[in-house]
């Protein structure tokens, strides 16, 4: 399953994206867990003639099936409800690089923190945090439960928004992808809160169902849809992930289309930040977080902004400027930004307090919408490095960390 790491797709709290892969008529190793029964990912071989945009739809129809999704940029292929028969059969066909059972993603949010203090977000001089609403001008993707389209205290680019999920809007009905959003950027303007980036153009990309829940497909359709505008949408954030693990081929060596997909999406440009996961376990087996080319973020328990310790819970227990007890770790893991008790948007232009690496991750992403703002040409790895390198350690460690690396604290105050 999927989840918003906060979720199968979830957000997160996390489930799995992924499931087993059909490659070369024979089944593979997992990708990720519980599949949709019936469905599957049917990825094209790159030499497959035509246009990337009818080589889908035109491959779909000559086998006889229905596609539900139709790629074209992140990857060339469909997915479309099949046999497990018809999936092996098709497998095998010469111009199908690999078959992969669709998998279930969903929201897995605890309690989610605020960290724009903790995070020196009011010292940055690009954001400005004043109570002047200015914006920075980046465009952020939130590929999540949707956002709050018309919310007061976001920017939300209304025709930017693509829904892959269920429904016909890509207005958030269930808060997590708001509450993302504000984090991000909610704008400096006096009323609720201020993000990381006020005022970046927020794009919604609803991935996921009211309940938190989505399948591989819809995520690798929000991802393709990131990537047909990677010339528009500097950094998009994903709060969500399922199990899985990385390879050393972009997914081509394991089926995983969502790793194609992301490898090629980051090739175009955009820079990634996606949760860790809440298991308490190693993020390498979670993806999207053991990719090696997105920005992957564990989240640190802070209760007053403040380095130091010693601050009472409040939320949820934890203890007070040390790592979450409930976040992955491990070599896949980027940075850390605070991600207990974060008070942000929510949908119906409200607010709320909720937990979880789903909530460190968008502080990542409006640093590196700071960033962009200022370095208008840097790659992704330049992004990731400069956030590395401007980091600090100034945060209790080992603390509840399990794995010995103290990873870098995210400070944006010289962005």
């Amino acid at each position: 399953m999927r989840k918003i790491f906060g979720a199968a797709v979830t957000a997160c709290g996390l489930a799995a994206l992924g499931a087993a892969t059909v490659a070369s008529a024979q089944t593979s190793t997992p990708v990720g867990g519980s599949n949709v029964a019936g469905h599957y990912i049917v990825v094209l071989d790159d030499g497959v003639t035509g246009s990337a945009a009818s080589a889908g739809i035109n491959h779909a129809r000559a086998h006889g099936l229905a596609p539900t999704h139709v790629y074209s940029r992140a990857l060339r292929g469909y997915s479309a409800p099949m046999s497990a028969s018809a999936a092996r059969q098709l497998a095998a066909d010469p111009a199908v690089a690999f078959v992969e059972p669709d998998g279930v993603v969903s929201i897995a949010a605890q309690t989610l923190p605020t960290g724009i203090n903790r995070v020196d977000a009011e010292l940055s001089p690009t954001a400005a945090i004043d109570g002047v609403d200015r914006r920075v001008d980046v465009d952020v993707a939130v590929i999540d439960t949707g956002v709050d389209l018309d919310h007061p205290d976001l920017n939300v680019y209304t025709a930017g928004a693509k829904n892959c999920s269920t429904g016909k809007s890509a207005d958030d009905g269930n808060g997590h992808g708001t509450h993302v959003a504000g984090t991000i950027g909610a704008l400096d303007n006096s009323i609720g809160v201020v993000g990381v980036a006020p005022g970046v153009r927020i794009w919604p990309v609803r991935v996921l169902n009211n309940r938190g829940s989505g399948t591989t497909s819809d995520v690798i359709c929000g991802i393709d849809y990131v990537t047909a505008h990677a010339s528009q949408i500097e950094v998009a954030n994903m709060s969500l992930g399922g199990s899985g693990s990385d390879d050393s081929n972009c997914g081509n060596t394991n089926g995983d289309a969502e790793h194609v997909a992301i490898c090629r999406s980051v090739a175009a440009g955009v820079t990634y930040a996606v949760a860790a996961g809440n298991n308490a376990g190693d993020a390498a087996q979670n993806v999207p977080a053991a990719y090696d080319e997105v920005i992957t973020v564990s989240a640190l328990a802070d209760f007053n902004g403040q380095p130091g310790g010693g601050a009472a819970p409040t939320c949820r227990t934890d203890v007070d400027d040390t790592f979450a007890d409930f976040s992955n770790f491990g070599t896949d893991v980027d940075l850390i930004a605070p991600g207990v008790c974060i008070l942000s948007t929510w949908k119906s232009a409200r607010y709320n307090t909720i937990s979880g690496t789903s909530m460190a991750a968008p502080h990542v992403a409006g640093g590196a919408a700071l960033y962009k703002a200022t370095h208008v040409t840097a790659t992704p790895a330049a992004v990731e490095s400069a956030l590395q390198a401007a980091g600090t350690t100034n945060w209790i460690w080992p603390s509840q960390d399990p794995d010995g690396i103290q990873e870098k604290l995210l400070n944006v105050s010289g962005f």
